[in-house]
């Protein structure tokens, strides 16, 4: 694995992944690049979301250095920003001029509608190919619940079901 690899792997994430690049990543890592397989991609995003800081941020970083130590992980988080840097500056001077219009603000509306769908569409994905267990779906499910339907804090609902996860795994199925 080479340095501009990683660099040109994770600029077409940051290229991309319009909306969040949580959907675009696992198959630019997995299926693309072939760089994790979806087990290790699953544990390592898992590790990442555990992490303060951005997800991709931190699974670049730590790709980055799995395959060529310090500068791997600089030259795949400088790929991962690279793009969006750019493009944020051009929207945010958009953005700026014209965020009085309604149909600007409709296409913002619409635009999130579209991440939150890209992201539930990767967690199916994802289940799909890891075929969870019974705890591990039940965990997942009220991990969902707690956050989504109950809309209780993040820290609050992984506070209560990391250490549940310890438990249940310690014990046979």
């Amino acid at each position: 694995m080479r340095r501009i690899d990683l660099f040109f792997g994770f600029f077409k994430l940051g290229a991309l992944a319009f909306g969040g690049t949580g959907p675009l990543t696992r198959a630019i890592v997995v299926e693309d690049r072939r760089w994790l397989d979806d087990q290790e991609f699953a544990a390592l995003l898992g590790l990442c979301q555990a992490l303060p800081g951005a997800n991709t941020c931190n699974l670049a970083v730590m790709l980055g250095d799995r395959f060529c130590g310090a500068s791997g992980a600089l030259a795949a988080l400088c790929g991962l920003l690279a793009a969006p840097l750019v493009i944020l500056v051009a929207v945010a001077s958009f953005f700026a001029t014209f965020a009085h219009l309604p149909d600007v603000r409709a296409a913002l509306l619409g635009a999130t509608a579209a991440a939150a769908g890209l992201a539930l569409g990767t967690a199916v994905k994802m289940t799909i190919k890891l075929r969870p267990g019974v705890r591990v779906a039940a965990l997942a499910l009220a991990a969902f619940l707690g956050v989504a339907a109950l809309r209780a804090p993040l820290a609050l609902v992984l506070g209560l079901l990391v250490p549940a996860s310890f438990v249940l795994a310690g014990r046979p199925e």
